[in-house]
């Protein structure tokens, strides 16, 4: 599978998650978000930008209680719970944030 974007052909695996995770842009996500009808705004490029961080530092696609907790300790109580992150990301915070991040599925996620 694979996604057209700025006349390039992004590869893709079954899922919609980038097979090249080097290939991943603001562009790209944009479009990952669209495939997932979810728009763009500042508090989910909060935890997109946090997931690709975190990915930096531990070369894993965090589950979503290890999320959680990180971005609880990150960015606050406010932030760091099942229910603001379920409103971000209703197909699961983990799975979706990641695809749009372009990382990885986590592990434990079906």
């Amino acid at each position: 599978m694979a996604i057209e974007i700025d006349g390039k052909t992004i590869e893709t695996d079954e899922e919609g998650y980038l097979v090249t995770l080097s290939d991943w842009d603001e562009n790209i996500a944009l479009e990952l978000a669209k495939s997932e009808n979810l728009e763009m705004d500042d508090a989910r490029w909060e935890v997109v930008n946090f997931l690709r961080e975190y990915y930096d530092e531990y070369q894993i696609a965090p589950a979503v209680r290890v999320l959680t907790k990180a971005i609880g300790k990150k960015l606050g109580k406010d932030k760091g719970n099942s229910k603001y992150l379920y409103e971000l990301f209703p197909y699961g915070p983990g799975k979706q944030a990641c695809k749009i991040a372009g990382l990885p599925k986590p592990t434990g996620c079906i």
